[in-house]
């Protein structure tokens, strides 16, 4: 059995949503129609052409649910706020819309959780989309403006800002692979769009910091480790190195550097010249020390490790459960030779692969590499699982044993022990996520949520998992031995 392991007295236990994803009340009180609301109803873009009009209904049941994250122990709760419930059609401001955030709020902190507050999770009024979206220049302004607003409202209540989600999600995922809102395939709108988001990040860091110096400032990345097939091999180390560029490096170099990866540019540069050239135009004097304005806090999201060579491989690798029948691209601006290979890890009910020891690794380098010379503090703001929940009814009360959901997490807050035990300076872990709700492009077919929703009757029930977690917050200790080398998960052939 092993000896528990203790978590650092300042370590910060929350679990994480997204506005879009729970909220519902999709045209209620002034909201209008993001760019997800329109995306649901393009015929084939979303499993069983499922929308957020309703999702959780958090809208009506915050209250419901913030009684949840208090019996569960959470310290903090990580949540987004709509742009198209702020300012509808990115226009005028919307009381009602700030009074809901208001509201929510000032329940959090009744229950002593701390509000932990992203401004972008991916729902841009569709009004701007309209006029450009992320690939015009006009957004950085207009995100600005709804920020400000928010602030304006929450400033004296809430301190901790992120400003974006997973920003690679919102221009290349979205924007080249076209998987995700608005569902283009152009190299070079992905480009712009990055480049858009994170100006947009470092204007909102500059006017939020003038107006108060307390603020803890932040952005969330997705990362992940890129590993090559044969560590020997020149060109399996070379596709290794150009999907961390274009994952990683991409947005990490200018927020922590104040520079795109110069290996990577060139990349781009030999495979997509007219797109880059795009990219190049749109680079304003000026713009990458407005991205690179130092932050207090990253937020890290990690689900899964990437494993890749530079020739395909002779049996193709397991194919995964998509969500549609829509073609996806590639989601590199410059793919070539990024070959993925199968290595016989566990994989999750989406089929994604359950790597704990990556996150350590994440950690570790992000730390060594970036955070640790800027003063930047690092947080696990996003890890999770969906598994085929399996419900059943003992004595008259509904139950969910996720096994598996529970081991994921009871590794991966152990792969976070790990990279704190090696210096790393991270501060917290927020599971994703704390309910089921709208997977984006998998509807409601896929469930992430330590606490099961019924989506017909909205009845909220803790799974397993849940209680694991409210365990190990009580007990602030893990029962999960120190990484040795071996993995955690090891491959089944």
């Amino acid at each position: 059995m092993s000896t528990p392991r203790s978590f650092p007295e300042n370590f910060v236990f929350g679990a994480a949503t997204a506005a879009f994803q729970i909220e519902g009340a999709a045209f209620e009180d002034g909201r209008t129609a993001s760019i997800w609301d329109a995306f649901a109803r393009v015929p084939g873009a979303v499993i069983n052409a499922d929308n957020g009009d309703v999702a959780c209904d958090h809208y009506h049941r915050y209250r419901e649910d913030v009684a949840l994250m208090r019996e569960l122990g959470l310290e903090s709760y990580r949540f987004s706020t709509s742009w198209s419930r702020v300012r509808p059609d990115a226009g005028s401001v919307n009381p009602a819309g700030l009074d809901f955030y208001s509201r929510l709020t000032d329940e959090l902190l009744e229950a002593n959780i701390l509000p932990w507050l992203t401004l972008y999770h991916w729902d841009m009024p569709q009004a701007l989309q309209e006029r450009g979206g992320w690939t015009s220049r006009e957004s950085v302004d207009r995100f600005t403006e709804y920020a400000l607003s928010v602030h304006d409202v929450l400033g004296d209540r809430v301190n901790v800002w992120a400003t974006l989600n997973e920003p690679w999600c919102s221009s290349f995922l979205s924007h080249i692979a076209g998987a995700h809102a608005p569902g283009h395939q152009d190299v070079g709108e992905g480009l712009l769009a990055a480049h858009h988001l994170l100006l947009a990040h470092g204007q909102v860091v500059r006017e939020l910091r003038a107006r108060d110096e307390s603020l803890n400032l932040g952005i969330t990345l997705n990362l992940t480790v890129a590993d090559p097939v044969d560590s020997s091999s020149v060109a399996d180390r070379n596709a290794a190195r150009k999907l961390d560029g274009q994952f990683n490096r991409w947005f990490l170099d200018p927020l922590f550097r104040g520079a795109y990866p110069a290996d990577i540019i060139e990349d781009i540069r030999a495979e997509e010249p007219t797109a880059f050239a795009r990219l190049e135009a749109a680079i304003h004097d000026g713009d990458l020390e407005t991205i690179a304005a130092p932050i207090d806090t990253l937020g890290v999201n990690y689900y899964q490790g990437e494993y890749v060579a530079g020739t395909a491989p002779a049996v193709p690798p397991i194919e995964l459960e998509a969500p549609t029948e829509r073609a996806i691209r590639a989601p590199w601006p410059a793919p070539a030779d990024i070959h993925p290979y199968e290595r016989g890890l566990a994989r999750t009910g989406q089929g994604w692969e359950v790597q704990p020891e990556g996150l350590t690794r994440v950690l570790n380098r992000v730390w060594a590499d970036y955070a640790r010379e800027a003063g930047t503090a690092l947080f696990v703001t996003e890890n999770g699982a969906a598994y085929d929940d399996e419900v059943s009814v003992e004595d008259g009360v509904t139950r969910v044993h996720d096994v598996e959901r529970s081991a994921f997490l009871r590794s991966h807050l152990g792969a976070v022990l790990d990279a704190a035990d090696a210096g790393v300076d991270v501060r917290g872990y927020f599971y994703w996520s704390l309910m089921d709700n709208y997977e984006w492009a998998w509807g409601y077919h896929k469930r992430f949520g330590i606490v099961r929703v019924d989506y017909d009757t909205q009845e909220r029930v803790l799974k397993d998992s849940a209680l694991e977690y409210r365990r190990i917050i009580r007990n602030r200790t893990l029962a999960v031995p120190r990484y040795t080398g071996v993995p955690l998960y090891l491959p089944t052939h």
